[in-house]
């Protein structure tokens, strides 16, 4: 789907922040955005999940991107296609998510039990981990020598 390198660029990080959310765990487009440096494009987030590849020869894939772990700010499941929502509510179930049902027949799951919402991506956290022990042991080094 994407056309430009910047495109590429962008589907990518969204794809691989979502590779990083854990099982039985959600969080929204709009955090999800955040971790990816593009706080203004929730949005887009949804565009690239929308047209994430179904193609199992590609690195992000339905199968290796866990598309139905990421919902709206208020913690719904966005409508999309015929029987979309449901399918995500299903595969959220699976994963021991409580997807609720609302009298309108929307789907929601609880922020407060089932959110995932850390200030940096695990990638990013164990890269900057390992920068200051990094730090600290040239800084020892120094004090020692």
């Amino acid at each position: 789907m994407p056309q430009s390198e910047e495109a590429q660029a962008f589907f990518g990080a969204v794809y691989a922040a979502v590779t990083e959310v854990p099982y039985g765990k959600v969080t929204s487009y709009a955090h999800i955005a955040r971790l990816v440096g593009k706080p203004q494009c929730p949005r887009q987030v949804g565009v690239c999940l929308k047209h994430l590849p179904s193609d199992t020869a590609l690195r992000f894939n339905e199968a290796t991107v866990p598309w139905q772990r990421v919902v709206n700010a208020k913690g719904g499941i966005s409508p999309r296609g015929p029987n979309g929502a449901t399918r995500q509510a299903a595969a959220l179930r699976r994963e021991g998510v409580q997807v609720n049902r609302g009298a309108m027949g929307e789907y929601s799951i609880d922020f407060s039990v089932y959110g995932w919402f850390p200030n940096l991506l695990p990638s990013e956290e164990a890269e900057a981990d390992a920068e200051r022990s990094d730090d600290d042991s040239e800084e020892a080094a120094e004090q020692s020598g």
